[in-house]
């Protein structure tokens, strides 16, 4: 995760370029909750389809499917 310092007005000049979702993810991305919900997700070969859906449910984000060969 990148490393700004909130105090500091001129590490957010990017923010006003956002569009909505973009600001949506500035801020979801810094929750620990959802950082250790997407750690725990990730760590599973296959999640189940209740598990996504309960993430999707709780964080309203969805992500594409998984590659199921190696790039």
């Amino acid at each position: 995760m990148q490393s700004i310092d909130w105090r500091i007005p001129a590490a957010y000049k990017h923010v006003k370029d956002l569009s909505a979702a973009g600001f949506a993810w500035e801020y979801l991305r810094r929750n620990e909750d959802y950082r250790n919900d997407v750690t725990c997700l990730a760590q599973k070969a296959e999640p189940s389809v209740t598990e996504v859906d309960a993430f999707a449910c709780r964080w309203g984000v969805r992500f594409s499917a998984r590659s199921k060969r190696a790039a």
